[in-house]
């Protein structure tokens, strides 16, 4: 003879869940594991032992027949504290972001901003004139203004057919 069984789909719930369900925390939860993940994608910068997240300044070009105008968002820093290298085929930048907090300030302190040395490569789409760079840099934006290489001004050739 065979027993009939009840069968009752939310006992394994009750057992996971035995204060009841939470769905706030089990959100808490998973934003949590995304702040996790997305941590590990962001540079990262190892200064004086301790792990922090790279400060990486957004950058805008713009190119023209003649130029290759260049834009790069670094507020906070001063001109001085710059590195700039043209080379005919990209543009090296090099500086770093210095925190403002000092140690021996009383309580809690939080922060967004983003600290630490950074390096930025920009590929240049066409070779540029190093001899020939402007900069300008003014309200925390960096301009550069690159002048194309004569032989990349030749756009279109004759060819010969034979």
């Amino acid at each position: 003879m065979m027993s009939i069984v009840l069968r009752d789909p939310f006992r394994s719930f009750e057992r996971m869940y035995p204060l009841g369900w939470e769905p706030f925390q089990e959100l808490e939860s998973w934003r949590r594991e995304m702040d996790r993940m997305f941590g590990r994608l962001m540079p990262i910068s190892k200064s004086d032992g301790e792990k922090s997240l790279t400060f990486m300044p957004s950058a805008e070009m713009d190119e023209t027949d003649q130029e290759i105008h260049l834009k790069f968002e670094l507020p906070g820093l001063d001109a001085k504290d710059l590195d700039i290298e043209v080379t005919k085929d990209a543009v090296y930048i090099r500086g770093e972001r210095k925190t403002e907090i000092e140690a021996e300030s009383e309580g809690t302190v939080r922060s967004e901003f983003h600290y630490g040395k950074f390096e930025r490569v920009i590929p240049m789409p066409s070779p540029i004139k190093t001899d020939n760079v402007q900069a300008e840099y003014n309200n925390g934006v960096l301009s550069l203004t690159l002048s194309k290489s004569e032989e990349d001004m030749k756009k279109s050739v004759k060819v010969e057919v034979s």
